[in-house]
């Protein structure tokens, strides 16, 4: 038996979005050994669950943020003795590690994400990564530092980035696709989040902060900023402030099946975050053929190559940033030639075969082991 331990698999968010992928990815693994698959979502609403994910139905157990429940099963699972346990977050690392003591022969790997592991966990949860005959982590920026902050064996640690889900195949014929709901007419700057007070950090504060600098030469220009959460008040009240509160759009409610067009109808996609671990949404708008602008940090100079299919600018500078999106709106041959650099790379490095395949070649080194 096959078994992942999920923090949530039904929300918004990159982490959430990446647990889907694996989830994917784990079923395909365990279907070629012939093993059946046992999924875990602590913070999924209680019950059994389904989720559909490309042409695959996905079952899962949720939990409905009862730590005891969660817990209990993992147990229960552990005593059928698995082969290979997933914890999809760090957090879950203890559970993991418990675990192991009722099934000493299952092999237990880790996902981590970025920022939650470049400072020292807890004791307890430090251990419990520790303890993982595998750490797996989307960018060798958070690789490097969680083995140095967790105080890691090197040896444990993979590499294996985020991919595309079936819904941004990047070698789809182009289509037409409608506007979706409240996106606006004109030439749109895109970037989509999570807008949670935690996670200030994204830059779209630093967006609206250019969007007056952009509109004295591009006057039809337009920022939407796809998302919600507890930030949003913030953002929606900075741009009130700007002086060009008709220039910024917010799109709280768009679904996963609406994206793709969101993606489709801007100009450029740009996130001036400080600290990503990878950025899911950026390989998204780079498999649209959009050029993208990113932070110059964490894990995001990994994705994105500086001048090539996009620019990476410094966290708070607004001028650059202005500067370099301008250079973008003012010439239509570069904005095409670096989407289509960003298209080859999508194609390339993060389709989900790709992911799938790497995956499932850790999964059985570690078997091997």
């Amino acid at each position: 038996m096959i078994v992942g331990l999920f923090p949530e698999l039904m929300a918004a968010g990159g982490i959430q979005r990446s647990g889907c992928l694996t989830a994917l990815g784990l079923v395909s693994f365990a279907a070629q050994r012939g093993e059946r698959y046992r999924f875990l979502s602590l913070n999924d609403t209680a019950g059994a669950r389904s989720f559909k994910e490309g042409s695959a139905e996905i079952s899962f157990a949720g939990y409905g943020r009862s730590k005891a429940r969660f817990i209990s099963s993992a147990l229960e699972v552990a005593l059928r003795q698995p082969t290979i346990v997933v914890g999809l977050h760090p957090n879950l690392a203890p559970v993991m590690a418990a675990m192991k003591i009722a099934a000493p022969g299952m092999r237990g790997v880790v996902f981590v994400h970025g920022e939650e592991v470049w400072k020292p966990l807890p004791a307890l949860r430090r251990w419990a990564v520790q303890s993982a005959d595998r750490v797996l982590a989307p960018s060798d920026d958070t690789l490097s530092r969680a083995v140095q902050e967790q105080r890691l064996f090197r040896g444990k640690g993979r590499k294996l980035a985020w991919s595309l889900g079936p819904e941004f195949d990047p070698h789809a014929v182009p289509i037409a696709t409608p506007f979706p709901p409240g996106f606006p007419p004109g030439r749109v700057i895109l970037t989509v989040g999570r807008w949670e007070t935690s996670e200030a950090y994204k830059g779209a504060d630093h967006l609206i902060a250019a969007l007056p600098l952009l509109l004295a030469k591009f006057p039809d220009v337009r920022l939407v900023a796809v998302g919600e959460g507890s930030d949003l008040p913030r953002l929606q009240s900075l741009a009130r402030g700007s002086g060009v509160p008709g220039r910024v759009h917010f799109l709280p409610f768009m679904t996963r099946d609406e994206l793709p067009s969101a993606y489709d109808h801007c100009e450029i996609f740009a996130m001036p975050s400080r600290g990503e671990g990878f950025g899911l949404v950026f390989i998204e708008a780079m498999a649209r053929a959009k050029p993208v602008i990113g932070g110059a940090h964490g894990g995001t100079p990994e994705i994105i190559d500086d001048g090539v299919d996009g620019y990476l600018v410094r966290y708070g500078d607004v001028a650059q940033l202005a500067d370099r999106l301008g250079l973008l709106l003012a010439n239509d041959s570069l904005r095409q030639e670096m989407g289509a650099q960003a298209l080859s790379k999508a194609r390339r490095d993060f389709t989900f075969a790709h992911f799938s395949a790497k995956l499932a070649a850790i999964l059985n080194e570690l078997e091997e082991s």
